[in-house]
C-alpha cells in the first residue's frame, strides 16, 4: 500500500513551495500556509486565489516551475500536464532532499496529502493511500458534520485540564491510567453545547482525582 504510515509534520517557518494551477485551485497552498509554512506559490491560475495567498503572506509568482525554484524548500507540492515537466520537478526534489507530493502522479511523490478536518488543534486526517481522493473527500465531508464547532472549545479545555494534570500526577502511567477513566467525550460535548465549559472541566479534574 502506497503512503502507509501516518505522520503530522511541523512546518512551521520552513520553505514550501506549490507548483501548478490544479495543486492552487485543489486548495493545496491554504494549509500549508495556516501550519505557518513560509510559502511560496508558482502559478498563472486561478487569479483570485492567488490573490488571496499574496495577502495572506504567501510569495506569489505568476509564473510556471523553472529548475533551482527547489532551492532551501523542505515540502513541495506540485501539478503540471506535462510529464517532462513532472519529471524535471521529482528530479530536482529529490536531488535536494525535498518532500514531494505530485498531484495524481503517485510514482513522483514521496507522501500524500490526506483529507483533513481541523477543529482547532483537532485534526482528523483520512487517507486511502491515493487509491480514492473521492472516497477521502466524502468521509471528510461526514466528519465534519459529527465533529462540529464544539471540539474547537473542547480541545482548548481538555488541554487546560492536561496542563493542570501535568502537575498534579507527574508519573506518566499513572496519568495515562487517570485520564483513561476520566474522560468521557459525550459527556464534555454535551456540557460544551450547554454553555457549560467550565463544569466540564472541573469534572474530569474531579474524576482524575479519583482515578
Amino acid at each position: 500500500m502506497p503512503f502507509a504510515y501516518p505522520i503530522s509534520l511541523e512546518v512551521s517557518g520552513r520553505r514550501a513551495v506549490v507548483i501548478g494551477t490544479v495543486a492552487v485551485a485543489l486548495g493545496k497552498a491554504e494549509g500549508l500556509l495556516e501550519a505557518g509554512a513560509d510559502l511560496t506559490v508558482l502559478a498563472t491560475e486561478p487569479a483570485e486565489r492567488l490573490e488571496s495567498l499574496a495577502s495572506q503572506g504567501a510569495h506569489v509568482h505568476h509564473r510556471s516551475y523553472r529548475p533551482g525554484d527547489l532551492a532551501g524548500a523542505f515540502i513541495c507540492v506540485a501539478s503540471d500536464p506535462d510529464p517532462a515537466v513532472r519529471d524535471t520537478i521529482h528530479e530536482e526534489a529529490l536531488a535536494r532532499s525535498v518532500l514531494i507530493n505530485m498531484i495524481d502522479d503517485i510514482p513522483h511523490s514521496n507522501w500524500a496529502a490526506p483529507a483533513l478536518v481541523r477543529r482547532g488543534d483537532l485534526i482528523l486526517a483520512i487517507s486511502t493511500g491515493g487509491r480514492s481522493p473521492s472516497l477521502a473527500r466524502r468521509l471528510r465531508e461526514e466528519l465534519e458534520i459529527s465533529f462540529g464547532p464544539e471540539w474547537e472549545d473542547a480541545m482548548e479545555i481538555l488541554g487546560r485540564v492536561r496542563e493542570e494534570s501535568l502537575r498534579l500526577y507527574p508519573n506518566f502511567h499513572d496519568r495515562a491510567e487517570r485520564w483513561s477513566a476520566a474522560l468521557d467525550t459525550r459527556e464534555l460535548i454535551d456540557l460544551i453545547r450547554a454553555d457549560k465549559g467550565q463544569e466540564a472541566g472541573e469534572r474530569i479534574l474531579a474524576r482524575l482525582a479519583v482515578g
